[in-house]
């Protein structure tokens, strides 16, 4: 439950109102739903309790990297008083697409070379022994999409500087929506550019149009008061021969100006370089094979955000990401001198923005918002899990789409049942304004002998506000149950399991501790195997002869021991207790082609041998195992 809510405080801009779009002749833009923005931009932005959870190469609580939503992040923030000078966001394109990451089981050291033998007998060994695990869906309606981001763009300008500006960066799918939401929000004065970011891609034939190969991205000022450094990008071959060299080796050529008074001489190293404009077709994606690359689905070139940063901030000055995916801004910003604050809704984003910014020795603090919806990696996995772990619900053609489903039961008969849409923030947290809606829209569609419904929640704003409210509102001889379904959830996901030796052993001159570990299971894992092998199964079975006998089906298996699901093992050598900050005092994280990186972050050609070694002879007093989906579990030593 959020601790309080804060304001928005957006100040209405001359000539409009922050609301009701432009005074003119009738509304800008007018969508079903929009009356649900006006009610939360009214109640303000969730503010919930923020933990600490790890402090890297030594913390700095003036970069920060934070597992949360971007309205619950800006709210923590300005409760704080601080304020941004550059924002750049890569939300969800509304794109329809479900993105997922391929997840490698990894060498297990105890049967190593049973695998080399595999390795050397099947070309394709990777694909037995790769997955894919679901990151984030981008299916939206169109108007839950553009109450979400006008209530996010709101956030964020409530804390950016007077001279701040933000990039929004988005494709052909909604960024035309968005460019008159921000007109709206920042006012069409503060408008700075469309920039088109047109990048290499292989042109396939597409049916009746021209492929596409670019994306787009909306820049505006929070005033006129903005930083501004113009970019310059190194002059064409063509511009460099048309100088020639003087006495000296200089290159120069004559220019000829009239209206200044005649012929000049230009040096060719007094010149800055080729101006940037709003068309970017010199940055390229990131390389599948570049050293940049941290397999992220959608991963931006540092280049990108580099030229972004240095347009629009000044060393020393504070830039931020609210949709961190891979931590690329992050990265850049620390590189160029910068600040940065960055977060995430997904754990696979937030792990692999943590280890990136660790490889490149950033010193940051890690923090969590208590939100009640990190239930599991990411939202759309939770939702997943709610359907399973509620007994007996199932779906119901017959009802209204704002229901789940319906339970049988034995008294009531069927049973509908309402769940939060956590891959929907607008409808996330159970208010009096959700309620009406589905007391007065989703009720008086039931069938007549309904004479229950379920109405689950995981954040409430006031539970006895909101029952004294449905006991007046609630027309219908229907009974009301609420039940909380964090509880539910808290009890379905199991922790991952393992066993392990520890023993003081000579290192050289010292003694240090080994860990050795023996055993490692995860269910979570397991099923997701499970599944993956049915589903695959299923196709095959559905393929043609000659299909089936290119292409025949072996299942992915694990191995007794489990240890090829294990991806980063971190040893606290400072504190016991299970729910303290972590101290990450030594790691070592094992890459999708199972070679390690140790605790300078650099990649060795070592595989892992089950083992992790102290770099003194403090004994380890806690110990995490993350495992290849990303789910990380402490064990007390």
């Amino acid at each position: 439950m959020a601790v309080k809510y804060i304001s928005y405080d957006p100040q209405p801009l001359q000539g409009q109102a922050v609301l009701n779009c432009f005074r003119r002749t009738r509304r800008m833009l007018s969508y079903q739903g929009d009356n649900e923005l006006e009610a939360h931009i009214e109640r303000g932005m969730p503010l919930y309790e923020v933990t600490r959870t790890e402090q890297v190469n030594g913390g700095s609580n003036e970069n920060l990297l934070l597992r949360g939503e971007c309205i619950s992040v800006c709210a923590y923030l300005k409760e704080k008083g601080i304020t941004i000078d550059l924002a750049y966001i890569d939300p969800p394109f509304a794109s329809g697409a479900d993105y997922a990451k391929k997840v490698f089981l990894r060498r297990n050291p105890k049967v190593a070379e049973a695998i080399e033998q595999v390795e050397q007998t099947l070309p394709d060994f990777d694909e037995l022994r790769a997955f894919e695990e679901k990151m984030y869906g981008d299916k939206w309606e169109k108007e839950r999409y553009l109450n979400w981001m006008y209530e996010n763009l709101l956030a964020i300008k409530s804390i950016m500087s007077e001279n701040a500006s933000i990039y929004v960066h988005l494709d052909w799918h909604i960024g035309h929506y968005v460019k008159i939401l921000m007109d709206e929000i920042f006012g069409e004065a503060n408008f700075l550019n469309e920039i088109v970011w047109g990048y290499f891609a292989f042109k396939r034939k597409t049916t009746r149009k021209f492929p596409q190969k670019h994306d787009i991205i909306y820049s505006y000022t929070k005033s006129e008061e903005y930083i501004w450094n113009t970019q310059f990008i190194p002059h064409s071959d063509e511009y460099i021969k048309r100088f020639k060299k003087d006495e000296n080796g200089r290159l120069y050529r004559d220019d000829v100006n009239p209206t200044a008074g005649g012929n000049r001489i230009i040096y060719l190293d007094e010149t800055e370089g080729n101006i940037v404009d709003s068309v970017w077709t010199d940055i390229s994606p990131v390389n599948p094979m570049g050293k940049e690359r941290v397999d992220y689905a959608t991963q931006k070139p540092e280049a990108l955000l580099e030229r972004i940063i240095k347009a629009s901030s000044n060393e020393g000055m504070l830039v931020a990401d609210f949709f961190s995916g891979s931590g690329v801004t992050a990265a850049v910003a620390n590189k160029l001198g910068r600040k940065f604050i960055t977060c995430d809704i997904g754990l696979n984003s937030v792990e692999t923005a943590r280890d990136r910014l660790k490889n490149n020795r950033v010193k940051f603090d890690v923090l969590e918002v208590k939100d009640g919806v990190t239930l599991y990696r990411n939202p759309v996995q939770t939702m997943d899990s709610i359907k399973r772990v509620i007994k007996g619900l199932r779906n119901e053609d017959s009802l209204d789409k704002m229901w789940e489903g319906g339970i049988n039961d034995s008294k009531y008969g069927l049973v509908p049942v309402y769940i939060p849409n956590l891959t929907d923030p607008t409808t996330r947290v159970l208010s009096k304004h959700l309620m009406r809606r589905i007391i007065h829209e989703a009720m008086p569609d039931l069938p007549e002998n309904t004479k229950k419904v379920i109405v689950y929640y995981i954040d409430v704003e006031d539970l006895e506000e909101i029952k004294k409210f449905t006991t007046i509102e609630n027309y219908f001889p229907i009974e009301i149950e609420f039940q909380d379904l964090k509880p539910k959830l808290d009890n379905f996901i199991m922790a991952d399991d393992a066993r392990w030796t520890m023993a003081e052993v000579d290192e050289g001159m010292f003694k240090v501790w080994q860990i050795s570990i023996d055993n490692f299971h995860c269910d979570r894992v397991l099923k997701k195997i499970n599944d993956y092998n049915l589903k695959t199964q299923e196709q095959i079975l559905q393929a043609t002869e000659d299909e089936k006998e290119k292409k025949p089906f072996t299942p992915i298996k694990v191995s007794d021991e489990g240890l090829e699901c294990i991806e980063w093992i971190s040893l606290d050598c400072t504190s016991a207790e299970e729910q303290d900050e972590w101290h990450s005092d030594v790691e070592l994280k094992i890459e999708a082609d199972s070679h390690v990186r140790y605790n300078n972050g650099e990649k060795s050609q070592d595989y892992w041998d089950g083992t992790v070694h102290t770099l003194d002879e403090r004994k380890p007093l806690r110990m995490k195992i993350r495992n290849i989906c990303g789910d990380e579990t402490v064990f007390v030593l």
